[in-house]
């Protein structure tokens, strides 16, 4: 059984198949995991499922690649979806806007090609300190569509903190907004950014959405504007082939999935390209 094709088909598993599955996946682990990587598309079938070898330090699906935006975007296209709806988002102020399938799927390839233009590549990385917004998703698989590292930092840590982790990933590009809206106030997010950015060497380039019609500060040759960027950019784009062992996400020691040993009861969501009504906190 694929657990992952009964999510989506089913609201629920009878508890007694639930418990199988939770069987297999402690009997045979190797085998139950293999079933279930079927459900996304792979470039590449692995050579090996786990190789535990250096423990606890574990490496899955040796051998095989994928891309994380392509299994979010381009399989649900084939598929039939173009048109249906992939996010439906909603502004404290009311504002509403829904991206279907393919418009996502441009709006991540030009993006992409946004990135590329500033000489982001397989393995640079990107830090996304953005509000919640549906170009926090863009930029997320727009990263992963050429192979980069994106770190995505909460909206309302500080200069410090967010300097903390452009340093940990060594980021060759911040991704922003000019400012965050929260219960009926505006944040100068850009303002943050570059008091982080006077302890960030590693940062050759500042992406801005522009969401206010209020200035902020931009530094000629190191910011631009999001919407100028996109002018001209390309709406479609061929996508990185990334190994399975290689990081799309960058995450503190602690996080980082090799380090952990999951079994059936541990499996993460990886659902949130699905419909789904997003409104919220600092958007």
């Amino acid at each position: 059984m694929q657990v992952g094709e009964g999510f989506l088909e089913e609201k629920y598993i009878p508890l007694q198949s639930f418990r199988e599955e939770h069987r297999k996946s402690i009997e045979n682990l190797e085998e139950f995991w293999a079933e279930q990587a079927k459900v996304i598309d792979w470039f590449k079938t692995w050579d090996r499922v786990l190789d535990d070898s250096n423990a606890p330090f574990f490496r899955w699906f040796v051998g095989g690649q994928l891309n994380a935006s392509y299994n979010a975007l381009d399989r649900h296209i084939k598929a039939g979806k173009r048109n249906r709806a992939a996010i439906i988002w909603e502004s404290e102020k009311g504002e509403t806007r829904t991206l279907t399938y393919y418009e996502l799927y441009r709006e991540v390839n030009r993006f992409a090609s946004v990135l590329k233009n500033l000489g982001v590549g397989k393995g640079d990385r990107v830090v996304i300190y953005m509000p919640l917004v549906p170009e926090v998703v863009i930029a997320m698989l727009a990263s992963a569509r050429i192979g980069a590292i994106h770190s995505v930092v909460f909206s309302g840590f500080s200069a410090e903190a967010l300097a903390t982790r452009i340093n940990d990933a060594k980021a060759k590009v911040v991704i922003t907004a000019d400012y965050l809206y929260r219960r009926g106030k505006a944040l100068n997010l850009k303002e943050i950014v570059d008091r982080a950015l006077l302890e960030t060497p590693s940062v050759e380039s500042v992406v801005v959405l522009k969401r206010s019609e209020n200035d902020v500060n931009m530094v000629e040759g190191r910011d631009y504007y999001w919407q100028n960027l996109l002018e001209g950019a390309e709406s479609t784009l061929s996508q990185s082939r990334s190994r399975a062992t290689t990081r799309s996400l960058s995450s503190t020691r602690a996080e980082r999935p090799e380090n952990r040993r999951v079994s059936f009861t541990q499996r993460e969501d990886t659902s949130f390209m699905s419909p789904r009504r997003c409104s919220g906190l600092g958007e």
